[in-house]
């Protein structure tokens, strides 16, 4: 069996094992010598297949410790994205519109499923997040941690963990690629009370309980950041250099 065929192979083996064990991030995995024992196969196949499932965060190796299950976080899934749009938008594609595009398709449309239904605890650390922005507005910088974190906290009461984590995967795949291809990576040049008041609009409105408002607050804090991008109106009409879909 051909040597990357073989990984492949262990990796599945591996995932597998996990899978039929039911084990958790953190949980320790065999050594690589019982790796070897259970499916046949050299030292080798076996630290290949683990080092391919460490990068994608299936398996945590620490060395001198032993092999435990990862994080499973979506750490992967962000730098290959983040890798992507610096790729293409050095072809001159949009693909900086594009992330924020996905942002805005997810964001937009889950907001009206929360208005009105936000618990208070989840309300209080909202205002408290946008008055931090108005803390940090008054000295020219609205910070990428506050704006994250009141992204993160508007879709919490859905207790849906997943959907976190993918919103909060578009976020830091949309910043990180973003300040990788601006001449002047330290500012967006947005001017932060509009930050502010964008974020003030959504509270608001989901305060009150009117999804359609809510949404469209949304709608016109991604277009604010469209308007930094110089993507508006829409780049694929506009952009020549754009691949043909």
């Amino acid at each position: 069996m051909a040597r990357s065929v073989m990984s492949d192979e262990v990796q599945r083996r591996i995932k597998q094992l996990i899978l039929d064990r039911r084990l958790a991030p953190g949980d320790p995995l065999p050594t690589e010598s019982e790796l070897m024992g259970r499916f046949d196969v050299s030292r080798n196949s076996v630290r290949e297949a683990l080092k391919a499932l460490q990068a994608v965060d299936i398996v945590d190796i620490r060395h001198g410790f032993g092999t435990y299950v990862g994080g499973l976080s979506l750490d992967s899934f962000v730098e290959g994205m983040v890798f992507r749009a610096a790729v293409l938008h050095g072809r001159g594609q949009a693909s900086l519109y594009e992330l924020l595009e996905v942002r805005e398709a997810l964001e937009a449309g889950l907001i009206g499923s929360v208005a009105g239904k936000v618990p208070a605890k989840d309300l209080a650390v909202l205002h408290d997040l946008v008055a931090t922005m108005e803390r940090e507005a008054a000295v020219d910088r609205v910070t990428a941690a506050t704006d994250r974190a009141f992204h993160l906290a508007l879709y919490r009461s859905l207790g849906n963990h997943l959907l976190s984590e993918v919103l909060d995967a578009f976020w830091a795949a949309f910043h990180a690629a973003f300040h990788g291809v601006r001449d002047e990576p330290s500012t967006d040049h947005r001017d932060p009370r509009i930050t502010v008041t964008r974020h003030q609009e959504i509270l608001a409105a989901l305060e009150s309980g009117q999804g359609t408002q809510a949404a469209e607050a949304m709608r016109r804090h991604f277009a604010g950041i469209r308007q930094v991008l110089g993507d508006a109106p829409h780049p694929r009409k506009t952009d020549e250099n754009l691949t043909a879909r």
